[in-house]
């Protein structure tokens, strides 16, 4: 007898969690004028965004960025695979014209996490973005340098011999 209670209590438990109040989603929507055109936003013809990935092969997925002297660039990072920061970090660091790419990233590895990988308080990088674990993203604006070429790479410890590319301001 307790059994079959139990049972009628559980199935009209369940019941009535399966009937509960789901209230009727109402949509908004935006009044229909006629005779009149949303506007398009508007773009900044000396703006650019930048779109550059780094995966757990230590590989960024562009070799080359090419940009205008002067434009506005916004630069969006995203880490695809799966590393921690403190195994597979990446970041994205664009150095000063003429700086050697190995002497920085050893220099980088010494300064280590406390620093964010970028030595000497930056004087050798034009910008660079934080420092982003697997899944992770990350954001930076700036103002393209002069025209010329310039290097870029990931300054976690070692990253800087393969994930490396060129930054061409025209």
């Amino acid at each position: 007898m307790k059994r079959f209670q139990f049972i009628c209590v559980f199935l009209l438990s369940i019941a009535l969690i399966a009937c509960g109040g789901e209230k009727k989603k109402e949509e908004e929507k935006e009044p229909i004028k006629i005779g009149t055109k949303k506007e398009a936003e508007k773009s900044d013809p000396n703006a650019i965004t930048v779109a550059i990935s780094g995966n757990d092969l230590m590989q960024f997925d562009k070799k080359e960025i090419r940009v205008k002297a002067g434009q506005k660039v916004t630069l969006n990072l995203r880490h695809t695979g799966k590393g921690s920061i403190d195994i597979m970090g990446h970041n994205f660091v664009l150095l000063k014209s003429g700086v050697d790419i190995a002497i920085f990233g050893l220099e980088a590895g010494n300064a280590g996490k406390p620093k964010d990988w970028i030595p000497n308080d930056g004087k050798d990088v034009i910008v660079h973005t934080k420092m982003i674990g697997g899944g992770q993203s990350t954001s930076i604006t700036f103002d393209a340098p002069p025209a010329g070429t310039y290097d870029f790479v990931c300054s976690f410890t070692g990253h800087w011999g393969i994930m490396k590319g060129k930054f061409i301001v025209e």
